[in-house]
């Protein structure tokens, strides 16, 4: 079938189906074509030039197989890592991003058959933090760079520094309530010591005071005991 005339309206229209994205079964991945439907992909693999292609892929398919495997995690990669970062998002969400260029590598030309066994990989390998929940598949992407790791050990160290700092202040609040419960405890004993000197021992006979004040009026019978004494007095001297 001839090919449409350049500006007609059939060339316009293939051109057109051309932007948009076709079916993974029907790209070829060694001769990077992609065909609309089954018919134009059992054409493609007929002809010349993809059996030519298929032979030097055949040689060593491993090593080809290994090298698309490795472009199209370093492109699924910097995709995740230049628009997510380290935030956690869908799997399933990130591929379809992945898949807007046309251009892009398409999976069934690496060792994974679905993006599932894929990201399992990438968790197995510490590449990605990888989880599964009921609504399916989400990663993190891991930051390696030696920018990331220079900053991951800074805040390792200020972490350890704050954590001896915390560790150093527990311990001297520990000691200053220790010494306040010596201090405490010696306080009490010398209250309990006075307290003690103080109390008067049993059976102990009381003390009494009396106290004279001077110019104040005699009683009759102190008067009667001052003449008195005087009187024994002057008889005794008589008697001498």
């Amino acid at each position: 079938m001839p090919r449409a005339e350049a500006g007609s309206a059939k060339a316009i229209g293939n051109a057109i189906k051309a932007k948009g994205l076709g079916r993974l079964r029907w790209y070829c991945q060694v001769c990077q074509k992609q065909c609309r439907d089954e018919n134009g992909f059992k054409m493609h693999s007929q002809s010349e030039g993809h059996i030519r292609a298929m032979l030097v892929v055949g040689e060593n398919a491993g090593r080809h197989i290994n090298d698309f495997s490795q472009q199209f995690q370093k492109e699924f990669l910097q995709l995740l890592s230049r628009k997510h970062g380290t935030q956690q998002v869908r799997a399933n969400q990130v591929y379809n991003e992945y898949i807007q260029d046309k251009n892009h590598l398409h999976m069934n030309s690496t060792r994974w058959v679905s993006l599932t066994e894929s990201v399992k990989y990438l968790g197995r390998e510490g590449i990605v933090r990888a989880e599964e929940n009921e609504k399916g598949w989400w990663i993190s992407w891991v930051d390696n760079t030696p920018k990331a790791l220079a900053r991951q050990a800074e805040a390792q160290k200020r972490e350890r520094a704050d954590m001896d700092d915390e560790q150093r202040q527990r311990k001297q609040l520990k000691e200053q309530i220790e010494r306040a419960k010596v201090q405490a405890e010696a306080l009490r004993e010398q209250e309990e010591a006075k307290a003690q000197g103080l109390k008067r021992e049993e059976g102990a006979p009381k003390v009494a005071l009396s106290i004279s004040l001077g110019g104040g009026k005699r009683s009759p019978a102190g008067d009667e005991l001052s003449g008195a004494g005087r009187r024994g007095g002057n008889c005794r001297g008589n008697e001498a």
